[in-house]
């Protein structure tokens, strides 16, 4: 029962250890950066573009009716009510980081988050 372990079984756990890490890494420099802006689009025309900062409700009306509501509660946005049969758009996620969506295809309604335009200029410099 007294088994040492050896220079090969060593070498393989390092190597083991370097691979998670690397991948790890590339996680971690692959992440996104948060948006701080959500654009509201319908039916491909700008609805409005609201603050992630600040908590509000949007309803969103289309021919003169609320067929949407978008709520921004801490930094996230999620869409709370839709009058489509699937709800696909309500159960999605809340959004929060840039060039995240939800969408309600029967409304034709588009959230997107994205990058304040200062923001966004100054990203276009970095890289």
């Amino acid at each position: 029962m007294n088994q040492k372990i050896g220079k090969k079984e060593i070498i393989l756990l390092i190597v083991i250890f370097i691979a998670i890490l690397a991948v790890w890494l590339g996680f971690r420099m692959m992440k996104t950066d948060a948006g701080n802006l959500v654009r509201i689009t319908v039916d491909g025309e700008e609805y409005g573009t609201y603050d992630l900062d600040t908590d509000q409700e949007i309803p969103i009306e289309i021919d003169g009716e609320v067929t949407n509501t978008l709520v921004i509660r801490d930094g996230e946005a999620d869409m709370i009510e839709a009058d489509c049969p699937d709800q696909l758009c309500v159960n999605m996620n809340a959004v929060s980081v840039e060039s995240e969506t939800i969408v309600c295809l029967p409304n034709k309604v588009v959230v997107e988050v994205i990058a304040s335009e200062e923001e966004a200029a100054f990203d276009a410099i970095a890289q």
